[in-house]
């Protein structure tokens, strides 16, 4: 069975974060175990943007443990009308669209996505499955 992984779940173990690392890292390792972990496009970019060198990145993202996969239009789609309920609803945050896309890809394909965002995935995906700290 497949898994999308946020960026925040990857990031959370890069940088060591205080508060979620050993959730994310945890998270991460069961995960692994029983399911495909899968990124795509989006989430690579915003995990890359920490790093100076692509080659730092691949060693953080290797394709031997992360299966890359595309976003499908119809999650583009749904991506551009959630973000626009969610500026609708004045949500001011502008930094927003990239979760939307992730997600949007969860949502069309039909995979659970692990995060610890809750609060807009489950207002703007009520149907997709959330593995999240409360969880």
């Amino acid at each position: 069975m497949d898994i999308l992984v946020d960026s925040n779940v990857i990031l959370d173990i890069v940088t060591e974060d205080k508060k979620w690392f050993l959730w994310s890292s945890q998270a991460l390792a069961n995960y692994a175990e029983t399911h495909t972990l899968v990124i795509n496009p989006i989430i690579y970019a915003e995990v890359s943007a920490g790093f100076d060198r692509i080659e730092d990145v691949e060693e953080v993202l290797p394709a031997a443990f992360f299966r890359r996969d595309p976003i499908p239009w119809e999650g583009a789609f749904l991506a551009a009308k959630c973000f626009l309920a969610y500026r609708r609803r004045r949500g001011e945050k502008s930094s927003t669209l990239p979760d939307f896309f992730i997600g949007a890809h969860a949502a069309v394909v039909g995979i659970p996505l692990l995060t610890r965002d809750i609060a807009r995935y489950r207002t703007y995906f009520p149907k997709l499955k959330i593995i999240t700290p409360d969880s």
